[in-house]
């Protein structure tokens, strides 16, 4: 049976070779000078229109992509095992020295008791070793941002794209550290978009990157880019049946990721809005059979208790169940088609457009009810650690 694991699993075997992970460039007690640190930018090119080159995209990309070591029970980057340390993938953000990487790479256990690995390194492509701090880390999106000392390193920082405009069929390069194998290229096409996967909580990330570019344990938290060497996604997990990439690969979406980092960024943790809602898609004949409204949007099935949808009024299906076609269906809830001015085709959408939105903010909805549209105004609350399944 096919199984999804996180891309970080069992990418132990090498670690990191050497135990030297200083770097001098401080000031030394006799006035030497300190080691300055270099920036080197990567210019995309920008119109949309670049050549798929692999070997071009690695030589400029490589450079800025990581390999993130943490250590969890032991204090020895050499023997790791699954207890006491990981390895994974991660990327250069800007000339500070920020990195981001998945949540996964840099904690162990299950929420809400997630634990911070001990202590984390990061290897760079010329083969400085550097300690990084954990800044943050969102279990919701599966992102982290690390932050290490720039001084007297040399720092590529990787360009972020649009998630939004990715297509399936665009070509890819994903750069990371497969069991341990540093600085490896695989490459591929875009498999499918508005995937919904899991993170680390009861809540799955809507708008997911699936790619056929060979993605295995030890590329967690590695780019996935595009023909213009933007970061379209963080390459998060795979589904496999024997542990290894078998061509079905999945990217936590740059926008979502871009969000988690700009908070994590400031405060240190990130804030998702909640909806409270568990909602199915529509089809042709789902609309035929229950007599739907509209043809495109997400069907409620059910509303949270005292959750900000039942406040604002949307209303759930019945508390009787009808099967149609190997599923049941809870008929007479409201259907949503649009959230703050946003489209709502299926429940992706209201998911991923939920998930950008602020907690505490109101917004409209547009909803149908027997036959007609209404609008309500819904004030979200704060996505709780577990809730409906399918809940914004």
């Amino acid at each position: 049976m096919s199984r999804a694991v996180l891309a970080l699993a069992a990418a132990l075997a090498a670690a990191v070779g050497g135990a030297g992970c200083g770097l001098g460039g401080g000031d030394d007690d006799d006035g030497a000078p300190r080691a300055e640190t270099r920036v080197e930018v990567i210019r995309s090119g920008g119109d949309g229109e670049a050549a798929f080159d692999p070997e071009a995209i690695y030589q400029e990309e490589a450079p800025g992509v990581v390999t993130v070591v943490s250590l969890f029970g032991s204090d020895s980057l050499e023997d790791l095992d699954s207890s006491a340390g990981g390895v994974g993938s991660g990327f250069v953000l800007n000339g500070e020295g920020e990195i981001a990487t998945n949540a996964h790479v840099v904690t162990t256990g299950e929420v809400p008791d997630l634990r911070e690995a001990r202590t984390v390194y990061v290897e760079f492509a010329d083969g400085n070793q550097v300690e990084a701090d954990v800044k943050g880390y969102d279990p919701e999106s599966d992102v982290a941002l690390l932050k290490v000392d720039p001084e007297g390193l040399t720092l590529r920082p990787l360009p972020l794209g649009d998630s939004e405009a990715v297509k399936v069929g665009t070509p890819v390069a994903a750069i990371g550290s497969p069991f341990s194998e540093r600085q490896s290229l695989s490459v591929g096409v875009v498999s499918a978009v508005d995937r919904s996967i899991s993170g680390l909580t009861a809540f799955q990330i809507s708008g997911a990157i699936q790619t056929d570019a060979a993605i295995n344990p030890g590329n967690s938290g590695g780019p996935l880019v595009n023909a213009e060497g933007e970061v379209i996604g963080l390459n998060q997990q795979i589904k496999t049946s024997s542990g290894g990439g078998e061509g079905v690969g999945f990217a936590v979406p740059v926008d979502v990721a871009r969000r988690a980092l700009e908070q994590l960024r400031a405060k240190g943790k990130v804030s998702y809005a909640y909806l409270g809602v568990e909602t199915v898609a529509i089809y042709p004949q789902l609309v035929e059979r229950f007599d739907l409204p509209v043809g495109d949007g997400a069907w409620l099935q059910d509303v949270a208790a005292d959750g900000p949808a039942e406040a604002a009024g949307l209303r759930g299906g019945s508390d009787g169940e009808t099967v149609f076609q190997v599923r049941s269906y809870r008929t007479g809830g409201d259907v949503i088609t649009s959230i703050d001015g946003q489209p709502v085709d299926d429940p992706d959408d209201l998911s991923r457009a939920v998930a950008l939105l602020d907690p505490g903010s109101t917004v409209p909805v547009e909803a149908w009810r027997d036959g007609e549209r209404r609008t309500v105004r819904v004030k979200l609350g704060d996505r709780p650690l577990s809730g409906l399944p399918d809940a914004g």
